[in-house]
C-alpha cells in the first residue's frame, strides 16, 4: 500500500502553473499586470477552488491552464510536459449558458463532439448519455428556450462531460442560478467526480461563493488582487458528503472570511509621512448608491456591523460587500477595526445631513484623496479649465501604473459628479470645473 501511495504522489501533477505572470494589453498602449508568479498544480482525484476579490485573475488562470491564454511570463505543464496550444484533457464550463438557441438540447451537445473530431457514430451515443448523466433524460429534444436557468446549466455541464475530460473547468458555473438550484447541481457534479471508475478524475473552480468552495473543495486557493497572486492554501480536509450548516463546515467558512477580511481590510497603522509627492489611492470600483446604501445601514444598526452580516443581509457577494467597504473607507467614511464595520465621524454626518448638503460631505471627503486633488489642481491650470478624457488617463497611468486607467477614470467621474466636484460631458469626451 505504501509504495502505491508514493506512486501517487510522485505521478505529474494533470495540469500545472510554474511562475506564471500574466499582464493585459490597454487600449493607452500600456500593460495593466493582473497575475504575479503564480505556482499552482492540479491532481487527480481532487477538486481545487480558485477564490478570491473580483479583478484578481480567477478566470484568467484558469483560461491559461486551459490553454486558451498564452501567459506572459512563466511555464504551464499538462502531465508534467510543457503545455503546447490547448489542454486535450480539459473542458470548461462557463457561467454564461451560451446554448444555441436554434438546436436541441442533444443538438447543443452534438455539436461540441463534431467540432472535437469524434467519429459520427460516437456522437450520438456520447450526447444521450451525457445528457442522461446531467438528469435531463426526457428533454433531448427540447429547445432552450424551453428550460430553465437550473436546466440550461445542465446542458453546459452535458457538453464538457460529453468529451469525457480528464480535468473539468468551472468558471462560476452556478452564478447565474437560484439558490436551491445551485445547491443541487454542486452536489450531482460532486457525485459524477466521486465515481472513480470515470472522468473527470479532477476538479477546479472558480468561484467568489465561500460556502460553495467550502461544501465542493479539497484545497481553495485564496487569491489577492492587484496584481492577482496566491495569499494562502487552505487545505479542506472535512469529509464529504458535506452539510453547510454542520459547524465544522462553518468553522471553515469563517475562517476564510477571516483570511480575505484580513487581507482586504487589514488594521494596520497609517504609513508615516514621506518626503515628496503623495501617491494617491487606487479607486475602489463601488458607485456612489452602494456606499450611500452602507452608511444608511450602519446607521440603522446602531453605527456598526460585522462585514459578513452585511454581505448576508444585503444578500451580495462577499468580494463586492468588500470593495463598497473599501470605497467607504478610503473616503474616510467609515473604519474597519477586525471585521466589524464602523461610521466614522464623516460618515454620521454624511447620513443625517439633507440630500443637498450629503453632497458637500461627499465633496470635502474626494479632496482628501490625492487622485481628485491632482485633476483639481490640472484642471485649474488648464487655461479652459477642461481637460480630454484621454489626458485624465494617461494621468492616472502615470500616478497608479499599476491600475486600469479605465475603470479608475470610470470611478473618479462618477464619485466626482456626486460631489459636483468634476462636469464630464460623454459627447466631447471632456472634464471640467463646474461652473
Amino acid at each position: 500500500m505504501a509504495t502505491t501511495n508514493l506512486a501517487v504522489e510522485a505521478a505529474p501533477a494533470l495540469a500545472e502553473a510554474r511562475g506564471v505572470c500574466h499582464d493585459f494589453h490597454l487600449a493607452s498602449g500600456h500593460e495593466q499586470r493582473v497575475l504575479e508568479d503564480i505556482d499552482l498544480a492540479i491532481h487527480r482525484e481532487e477538486v481545487v477552488a480558485l477564490l478570491g476579490p473580483s479583478g484578481c485573475g480567477k478566470s484568467t488562470l484558469l483560461r491559461i491552464l486551459a490553454g486558451l491564454i498564452k501567459p506572459t511570463a512563466g511555464r504551464v505543464l499538462a502531465h508534467g510536459k510543457s503545455l503546447v496550444g490547448l489542454n486535450p484533457g480539459v473542458a470548461i464550463v462557463f457561467q454564461s449558458f451560451a446554448l444555441y438557441p436554434w438546436m436541441t438540447v442533444e443538438e447543443n451537445v452534438q455539436v461540441v463532439l463534431k467540432a472535437a473530431g469524434f467519429p459520427r457514430g460516437d456522437v450520438h451515443e456520447r450526447a444521450a448519455r451525457a445528457v442522461r448523466h446531467v438528469g435531463l433524460a426526457g428533454s433531448e429534444t427540447s429547445y432552450p428556450r424551453q428550460l430553465s436557468g437550473g436546466m440550461k446549466q445542465r446542458v453546459g455541464m452535458a457538453r464538457a462531460l460529453s468529451v469525457d475530460p480528464e480535468i473539468l473547468f468551472m468558471d462560476e458555473p452556478f452564478s447565474q442560478v437560484d439558490a436551491l438550484t445551485a445547491e443541487s447541481l454542486r452536489a450531482e457534479v460532486i457525485d459524477i467526480w466521486a465515481a472513480k471508475d470515470r472522468n473527470p478524475s479532477a476538479i477546479l473552480m472558480v468561484s467568489h461563493d465561500i460556502k460553495e468552495v467550502v461544501y465542493m473543495a479539497d484545497r481553495i486557493v485564496v487569491l489577492a488582487a492587484n496584481p492577482g497572486r496566491v495569499l494562502r492554501v487552505v487545505d479542506n480536509k472535512l469529509p464529504r458528503p458535506r452539510d453547510y450548516r454542520s459547524p465544522e463546515v462553518l468553522r471553515l467558512v469563517d475562517q476564510l472570511h477571516e483570511i480575505i477580511t484580513g487581507h482586504e481590510m487589514p488594521d494596520a497603522p497609517p504609513p508615516p509621512p514621506t518626503a515628496g509627492p503623495e501617491a494617491p489611492e487606487p479607486l475602489p470600483e463601488a458607485i456612489v448608491s452602494e456606499v450611500t446604501g452602507l452608511l444608511e445601514y450602519l446607521d440603522a444598526r446602531g453605527g456598526s456591523e460585522d462585514v459578513v452580516r452585511i454581505a448576508a443581509d444585503a444578500q451580495r457577494e462577499f468580494g463586492q460587500v468588500i470593495t463598497v467597504v473599501k470605497a467607504a473607507e478610503i473616503l474616510d467614511l467609515v473604519d474597519t477595526p477586525k471585521r466589524t464595520v464602523v461610521l466614522a465621524a464623516a460618515g454620521k454626518r454624511f447620513v443625517k445631513a439633507t440630500p443637498e448638503a450629503r453632497k458637500d460631505v461627499w465633496r470635502e471627503q474626494l479632496l482628501q484623496l490625492g487622485l481628485f486633488r491632482a485633476v483639481r489642481d490640472r484642471l485649474a491650470a488648464s487655461e479652459s479649465e477642461e481637460l480630454e478624457a484621454e489626458a485624465v488617463t494617461e494621468m492616472i497611468l502615470e500616478l497608479l501604473p499599476h491600475e486600469n486607467p479605465h475603470k479608475i477614470f470610470e470611478t473618479l467621474v462618477r464619485w466626482a459628479r456626486f460631489g459636483n466636484l468634476f462636469v464630464y460631458d460623454e459627447d466631447t469626451s471632456r472634464l471640467r470645473l463646474p461652473p
